[in-house]
């Protein structure tokens, strides 16, 4: 079987078939970052790379048996400015046909995620047995363009199932479809993978490097939010300075850290275990909301919970970051710059390269002996796949 993976970037489709226990001939990977590239050739070093995907052509390779696509997700997914695919002068593309033209006259496109139409172009040169497309959630509208051009329904898996990551995508895939019905539509047989109740205690590194510990100074400039009903206004006549966390509300323990330029209401997350059993005075416990306690382990410690950073917008509409605890054990989606989810125990930091391999069920020791740096590893990390949800979709092939 001859494999030809686009935007391959670590080889999360050659990951998948190695865990599937899939056999492939040749797998030809469409990649252009070089930190990627170098992943990829360090772990699986016959992968044939053919550059950019503008530049791959059906008729310089050989019989493709199965295509893998992460086309560029940044101009579909609700976190970016939602323009789908279109060119720069807002020419909105919905067909193969109308983007080749714009592409031959010159236009300047929107982002990258109208790369999906080379997909779109070497997936009609090579006519594969299976193809498999993955991508975010996205505007109905621009749903419904894929799904129209692809000519199947995708699926909609959830990472949370395999992993202790909330990462929600759709799928794409001509792998397991079947006729139905009296017309014989294709439907899909995949089912959703076994939810294995995968949480974020079960993936942290028990021993973290002090450089992912956020400093005093860099705690201390955001602002903890709860699910709490309970409002305090802090202004500068709290005793407090801008910038500087310090207990608002001994009753409740709160902490907090704002600038109190101007009197605002701010709704209040507890930061540190309480100093007493009685929870009068001291600091407070992480706040809950059904009535009852974390587990209690044998270290008698706080329990290890996720907070994502946020930028919400204050009175004077400035964006202040902010931590707002999960409530599931989970993390929030990984993306390719750590900064969207910090780890809180008794202390708060970043997660480590390894807990992102983790959580996108890549081999810990992937990025081992490749001299890569931690932010392009993120990078990668972010922008991959989670190999199990890949690999659990390629057991459905008839090979």
């Amino acid at each position: 079987m001859n494999v030809l993976s686009l935007f391959d970037g670590i080889s999360g489709g050659q990951q998948a078939l190695q865990r599937a226990g899939i056999p492939y001939s040749k797998y030809f990977a469409s990649e252009i970052d070089k930190y990627a590239i170098k992943a990829t050739m360090h772990n699986f070093p016959n992968t044939i790379q053919l550059g950019s995907v503008v530049n791959v052509q059906a008729k310089n390779l050989p019989k493709i048996d199965l295509l893998l696509g992460g086309s560029p997700c940044q101009s579909f997914s609700f976190a970016g400015k939602r323009k789908g695919m279109s060119t720069k002068d807002n020419q909105e593309i919905l067909t193969l046909e109308h983007y080749l033209q714009l592409k031959e006259e010159g236009y300047e496109f929107e982002g990258q995620s109208y790369l999906f139409w080379e997909l779109v172009r070497i997936l009609q040169e090579c006519k594969p047995k299976y193809f498999l497309l993955e991508n975010v959630m996205m505007e109905e509208k621009w749903k419904n363009v894929i799904t129209r051009t692809l000519g199947v329904k995708p699926i909609r898996i959830n990472s949370a199932l395999v992993s202790a990551q909330n990462r929600d995508r759709y799928y794409w895939t001509s792998i397991g479809q079947k006729p139905t019905g009296l017309f014989g539509d294709l439907e899909s047989i995949i089912e959703q993978p076994k939810d294995r109740g995968i949480l974020l205690k079960d993936i942290v590194e028990e021993e973290v490097n002090e450089k992912y510990y956020l400093s005093e100074k860099m705690t201390s400039k955001l602002v903890l939010y709860s699910n709490q009903n309970d409002r305090i206004v802090g202004h500068s006549g709290s005793g407090g300075q801008k910038g500087e966390i310090f207990n608002i509300n001994a009753k409740v323990g709160a902490l907090c850290a704002t600038d109190y330029k101007q009197p605002k209401q701010i709704i209040v997350h507890n930061l540190q275990p309480r100093s007493s059993k009685s929870g009068k005075g001291g600091t407070g416990p992480l706040s809950r909301n059904d009535g009852k306690t974390y587990c209690i382990d044998t270290a008698n410690s706080m329990a290890i919970e996720i907070v994502a950073m946020r930028g919400r917008p204050n009175e004077e509409g400035i964006n202040e970051q902010q931590l707002e605890p999960r409530q599931d054990g989970k993390t929030n989606c990984l993306t390719s710059v750590q900064k969207d989810n910090l780890v809180r125990s008794e202390r708060i930091r970043r997660l480590t390269p390894k807990e992102y391999c983790r959580l996108q069920t890549v081999n810990e020791n992937y990025f081992d002996g490749t001299g890569i740096s931690e932010t392009q590893q993120y990078k990668s990390l972010g922008n991959g796949w989670t190999i199990e949800v890949i690999a659990h979709i390629l057991k459905y092939m008839e090979l």
